[in-house]
Order: structure tokens, then C-alpha cells, then sequence
């Protein structure tokens, strides 16, 4: 293999790095010191967080997961807006309670010691609106959905990087 003896580090950025808050999935092959690693930090720093990842096969997972995150997320809230303007808000309305109930739900999930299943469960009121709700994204089978296009983009990862001898 070409270069086997450089120093070679792999990193997954996503797209909110275009705005200074993404993050970025770094893999060091042996030949990468510390000093190369924390350089490494530096320089991905800049564009929102880091984590190490410390076998190189689970970068494809990065990728599903982080990497190809930001059009999940997109797409939730696509089918949150539509579903808004189908129960009689207007587009704009609609786009303002789903984009800053995701930015709020974010920022709470990140700055809170408990789990977002645990957030979810204190939004979660029994016999109420958000239960009901819940109950119906898991009678669609959302977690499974979920796994499954995760799992099939961290295929796809691997079929592309074979396809290009990586």
C-alpha cells in the first residue's frame, strides 16, 4: 500500500462546520504522534468539535451517523414543517416553531447531564399530546427506520471506499 509509512490522519467534518459548529471524526493511523494528533485538534477545532475514533473501519459509521446527520435532521424537519402547514399554520409559522424548537431541543440536549431519553420522557406528559404523538412515531417503527438507514449509509460508506481502493 502507497504510503503505509506516512503519518496519515482521516477526518469527517459535517456541514454545520461551514458555521463553526460541527464536528469532526478523526482517525490517526501508528505513524501519527501526539504532537501530529493535537495538530490535528487545531486545526479541526476551528470548525466546531473533534472525537478520536480509534479504529480506522469505524469511519464509515462517523459518516452515517455525523457526516450524512445534518440531512436527517433536515428531513425531520421538512416532514415537521408540512405536517404544521397540513394542520392550518402558514409556512412561515411553521418554519419558525420547527426551526427553533430544534435549535432549543438541541442546545438543551447538549448542555444537559441527562439523556436525550430522558429529556424526551420529561417532555413527555402521560396520556397527552407528546405521548401521543411518541406512540405513533414508534407504532411506524421510527427506531428501526432510524437503524436501518444508519446502518445502510454505513455500508454504502464502505462499498464507496472499496470501490476507490481505500
Amino acid at each position: 500500500m502507497a504510503g503505509a509509512e506516512a503519518a496519515v490522519v482521516r477526518a469527517m467534518p459535517n456541514t454545520p462546520a461551514l458555521i463553526s459548529a460541527g464536528i469532526t471524526g478523526l482517525f490517526a493511523n501508528a505513524q501519527v504522534d501526539a504532537v501530529q494528533r493535537q495538530q490535528a485538534v487545531d486545526v479541526m477545532t476551528a470548525v466546531g468539535a473533534t472525537v478520536w475514533i480509534e479504529d480506522e473501519t469505524l469511519m464509515d459509521a462517523v459518516t452515517a451517523v455525523s457526516g450524512s446527520g445534518p440531512a436527517y435532521f433536515f428531513l425531520l424537519m421538512e416532514a415537521m414543517i408540512e405536517a404544521g402547514i397540513k394542520q392550518g399554520l402558514t409556512a412561515p409559522v411553521a418554519r419558525e416553531l420547527v426551526l427553533s424548537t430544534a435549535l432549543g431541543a438541541a442546545r438543551m440536549a447538549a448542555g444537559a447531564h441527562e439523556s436525550p431519553a430522558e429529556l424526551r420522557r420529561r417532555v413527555t406528559s402521560p396520556n397527552g399530546t407528546t405521548q401521543a404523538a411518541i406512540e405513533t412515531f414508534e407504532a411506524g417503527g421510527f427506531r428501526v427506520l432510524t437503524h436501518a438507514a444508519i446502518t445502510r449509509a454505513t455500508e454504502r460508506g464502505r462499498e464507496l471506499s472499496a470501490q476507490s481502493g481505500g
